[in-house]
């Protein structure tokens, strides 16, 4: 973690006061004195400000529902920012862990741990994302075969030299399809469909990993130990 982040966790100082206490020398890290805002400091690092020993608070960890026309930032835009629906503490320090779209719906993480979240989006960690995708028209019965087997093997995208990572589909009926990828890449999953000559009309993300959506739409809750713990210490492919 930074440094200005790890101050910034462990008081009520904003990002630019913790910048200010690290250039003027108030800030050590394990007794030497550091005026490097973007120093790396860890948890068994020792922190002090002005000779008092920083605790980090800890982690936060949440599910979310995110609903359409909203958009996965801390502030309103175009759409407003899907934390208005967070009425907890501090919640400008949180981040989305793998972003959606403005009109896809879904489950979303948010979380204020940027190891943890990196993991999930990382594609060598291989963190299955499971999408319900609707489509514009329907598929041809006797085309679900050789789409399905396309998709196992990688889709090639517009603008991109490599194939996409092998995903697996799944045809629920003629325009609505189970989609699992373990990538992120910018509109990925409407992108692999038009590859295919297929436009996406409707797009929900219904899990990720082990986690599956289980709040209504616009709401939240803490995700559980168990959660966590099964995104960490991942195997590396």
């Amino acid at each position: 973690m930074r440094l200005d982040k790890f101050i910034c966790k462990s008081t009520t100082l904003t990002k630019s006061q913790a910048i200010a206490c690290i250039h003027t020398g108030k800030v050590t890290v394990n007794q030497l004195v550091v005026t490097k805002e973007a120093t790396q400091v860890h948890e068994n690092n020792q922190v002090c400000l002005n000779g008092d020993t920083l605790t980090p608070r800890p982690f936060r960890y949440l599910l979310l529902h995110k609903s359409k026309n909203t958009i996965c930032s801390n502030v309103d835009e175009t759409y407003p920012s899907i934390f208005k629906n967070l009425d907890i503490p501090r919640s400008n320090e949180l981040h989305v862990a793998g972003r959606l779209d403005a009109d896809t719906t879904g489950l979303v993480f948010i979380t204020d741990d940027g190891r943890w979240s990196f993991d999930i989006i990382r594609p060598t960690q291989k963190c299955e994302k499971v999408y319900r995708v609707t489509l514009s028209r329907p598929i041809n019965l006797d085309c679900y075969e050789s789409l399905i087997a396309q998709f196992a093997v990688g889709i090639q995208l517009q603008n991109e030299v490599d194939l996409t990572r092998p995903a697996k589909l799944e045809m629920i009926n003629q325009t609505d399809a189970l989609l699992t990828i373990v990538e992120g890449k910018y509109h990925q999953v409407k992108r692999m469909f038009a590859a295919m000559g297929h436009r996406v009309v409707g797009l929900h993300r219904e899990k990720i990993g082990k986690v599956s959506l289980d709040v209504e739409v616009g709401q939240w809750r803490y995700l559980t130990l168990d959660e966590i713990n099964s995104f960490i210490n991942k195997p590396k492919h």
